[in-house]
Order: C-alpha cells, then sequence, then structure tokens
C-alpha cells in the first residue's frame, strides 16, 4: 500500500499497489520498514503471523513504511492497523537487516527488509488488542524468551 498524499482523508491516501508493480519492487528492492516492540504487563507483546514471511512465528507487529510517511508516524499507523490501539514511542532500536527466503509473492522467492525498531507502550493502561488478518493471536511473552524468531531475539537483546 502506497500514500497519495493530495487526497484529503487517510482513507483515501491508502491504495494497493497493483500486484505486478509489488512483483517488481520485492524482487528488485530492499522494503522499508518499522517494527514494534511493544512492552507490557512486563513482557512485550507478539503476534502469530498468518502470512509469509514468518509465518506460524510469534513476532513483533511492523509494517512497510508508506512513501513520504515518516518512520515515526509509521509507527503509529501500523499499531492502530494492527492492534486497533495507540503507542507511546519510548525508544528507537536501530535499522536491523531482515532477509527471508519466502516472499508471498508470486515468482519471488525471498524478500529483503530495513525494518528499524522501536520500543513502545500502549498509551493505555488496559488497551483493548484488536486483531487483524495477518495475526491469528496476541500474546504477551515474559523473560526469558526462548524460542522465538532470531529477528525477534535481536529485538528484545537490544531493548
Amino acid at each position: 500500500m502506497v500514500s497519495d498524499p493530495r487526497n484529503s482523508t487517510p482513507g483515501e491516501r491508502d491504495r494497493w499497489i497493483p500486484d505486478a508493480e509489488w512483483q517488481t519492487i520485492v524482487a528488485n528492492v530492499s522494503l522499508v520498514s518499522v517494527d514494534l516492540v511493544i512492552e507490557h504487563n512486563g513482557g512485550v507483546l507478539l503476534g502469530k503471523r498468518e502470512n509469509d514471511p514468518a509465518k506460524g512465528e510469534w513476532f513483533v507487529p511492523g509494517g512497510t513504511v508508506h512513501k513520504n510517511e515518516p518512520r515515526t508516524e509509521a509507527v503509529h499507523r501500523v499499531a492502530t492497523e494492527e492492534l486497533g490501539e495507540a503507542v507511546v514511542i519510548d525508544e528507537c532500536l536501530g535499522t536491523y537487516e531482515h532477509c527471508y527466503e519466502t516472499a508471498a509473492v508470486d515468482g519471488v522467492d525471498s524478500k529483503h527488509y530495513l525494518a528499524t525498531g522501536y520500543r513502545c507502550h500502549f498509551e493505555r493502561d488496559d488497551p483493548e488488542i484488536g486483531g487483524d488478518d495477518q495475526h491469528s493471536a496476541f500474546q504477551v511473552f515474559q523473560p526469558p524468551f526462548e524460542n522465538l524468531h532470531p529477528h525477534v531475539r535481536a529485538y528484545l537483546d537490544d531493548r
């Protein structure tokens, strides 16, 4: 999805990139994204992924950054879209390189993300975490963090 700033409302700004164009992008370009390391109730909120990459893994919420969208605004958009809740950014953890040998894009066998991790917390003490089609469940994981995807472990080790 990309954002067109000429339109007036958030819903009007969002539009899907046609499949053939998205295939070309994923096959040839690193994707800029944000990942949210949301601390909650003494642990970190993770979602069970329903799509590739990392399908079936417990992973931090995240998403691609739209053109002309500041990364911090992307963090807030992703929180609202994927969780239905607002977050407060506590710290930028830095940028991480995520390479996957799957892409969920026809004709493309890998995906490369340049993901900036942000340590966050929910704006409300008692959030009502919604859901989306990318996650089958959300759960707060408590330390010690074991048996998690290596990319998630890197965020947790650096927080």
